[in-house]
């Protein structure tokens, strides 16, 4: 028996990758990297990498009998499985380096910085303004399966749809984008109005001090794929609300322009700062077949 430096390497290996992704479940920071209902497959691939470790645990002590140990029953060929030192290395630290990311970097939702490397979320003017809202606010299909745990019946959608008409609107998130593209198709419908909504400041350059937006990500699959959506908002204490701080704001919804663009403003009556939620990230609905 003899120990074999090299399959102790991928022991190591295998063993690091387990514990990050059983690290990301326990905290719950994993629903910052994926689609919560991608969970449960991270926690089946989490628990195949275990199993290969205690398989791996078994070939870190071998005997030196054959060159053909790894090799299919009934090889006669005569081959070397000897790596090169540097194909070697390369492959190893290929596997290092999202464990050092992973490990290294702080964690962190994503934020105003993000959304502004996205693109402009407010009306640049005229015909650039109509190409973006109809290619890029997706309509939900409830048909269409989305993969998110964002599930509804349909009559749970049509009540919760139906709280449209209530005297105020209340952006909860599991019907935010439901409500947020119902209330963009029909603005005049829902003027004075009163909504209230929780998001993320984000502030892009033209707005008046008294203008921020209040934002959230709308993430379809994965975070590869966020989407920032939000609306114009008006308040006398805007100034006061650096870009990333989360906000609960209660307003009334007006309909203004911006850069020649119609679109609906909240006049802001109440702006509060609150913590930035376990989960900040808002998904479509997707229909619950019972």
């Amino acid at each position: 028996m003899r120990f074999h430096f090299y399959q102790f390497m991928k022991l190591i290996l295998l063993a690091a990758f387990a514990f990050f992704l059983i690290q990301l479940h326990h905290t719950g920071e994993i629903v910052k990297l994926i689609n919560p209902k991608y969970v449960l497959m991270s926690q089946v691939a989490a628990g195949v990498i275990v199993l290969l470790f205690f398989v791996q645990l078994g070939r870190v002590w071998q005997g030196n009998s054959s060159e053909h140990a790894f090799c299919a029953p009934g090889c006669t060929e005569d081959h070397d499985h000897r790596q090169s030192y540097v194909k070697r290395w390369v492959s190893y630290l290929v596997l290092l380096f999202p464990l050092c990311t992973g490990f290294g970097l702080e964690l962190t939702s994503l934020d105003a910085t993000i959304a502004k490397n996205k693109g402009s979320l407010l009306p640049q003017g005229g015909n650039a303004y109509q190409e973006e809202a109809s290619s890029n606010p997706p309509t939900l299909d409830e048909n269409k399966p989305i993969p998110n745990t964002n599930y509804l019946t349909d009559e749970e959608y049509e009540q919760k749809m139906g709280l449209l008409n209530d005297e105020v609107i209340e952006m909860n998130e599991d019907i935010f984008a439901s409500y947020y593209h119902e209330i963009e198709e029909n603005l005049h419908q829902y003027k004075g109005k009163t909504i209230q909504m929780k998001g993320f400041v984000y502030k892009e350059e033209g707005l008046d001090p008294n203008q921020l937006v209040v934002a959230r990500f709308l993430i379809t699959h994965c975070v590869a794929d966020a989407r920032v959506i939000g609306w114009l908002s008006e308040s006398d204490e805007a100034v006061n609300f650096g870009v990333d701080t989360w906000v609960e704001v209660r307003g009334v919804i007006d309909v203004g322009e911006y850069n020649g663009v119609e679109l609906p403003i909240i006049q802001i009556k109440e702006i509060t700062p609150i913590p930035e939620p376990t989960n900040p990230y808002i998904f479509p609905i997707l229909t619950k077949v019972l």
